[in-house]
């Protein structure tokens, strides 16, 4: 009986290191949060149909460059990445309902971030969309912002 009982107690001690070992490396597999508040003044690098292919400054909480397909019709719908300076980029799609129909254009939708590299990797999110498109600027100028919280 005194060998059961040792043997146990090695067992249940064995098991509570594991639980601590367990439990002191939780906090570096879970996701992070970030609330972001980003704005992006977009310009036409080049047209492929009927897509808009964009690029531009982004700025705010995740600064760099920012790269979009954009189709602007009756809805405008897009994928974009954002080039976050020396940490990674983060991917995804969006669409939005434009208004207005002087030469500014407003328009109000979501984004979806689906992914990344680098410290974005595991990145995710949806977030609320909101913008300005120049009917009549050259370089169809779009400016983008975006306000919510993402997970990496």
């Amino acid at each position: 009986m005194i060998g059961f009982l040792k043997r146990w107690r090695i067992g249940a001690a064995t098991v509570v290191v594991l639980l601590a070992v367990l439990v002191s490396a939780a906090p570096a597999a879970m996701a992070r949060t970030l609330k972001a508040t980003d704005t992006a003044h977009l310009y036409k690098v080049s047209v492929s149909g009927s897509n808009l292919i964009e690029q531009g400054k982004a700025t705010g909480t995740l600064p760099g460059k920012m790269r979009a397909t954009v189709n602007i019709g009756a809805t405008i719908s897009g994928t974009f990445t954002i080039y976050v300076h020396g940490v990674g980029t983060i991917t995804g799609h969006g669409t939005a309902i434009p208004h207005g129909s002087g030469r500014f254009e407003s328009f109000k939708g979501s984004i979806v971030v689906t992914g990344g590299t680098g410290r974005y990797a595991h990145a995710r999110g949806t977030t609320g969309l909101y913008g300005t498109f120049d009917r009549e600027s050259e370089d169809y100028a779009l400016v983008i912002q975006t306000t919510g919280t993402l997970s990496y």
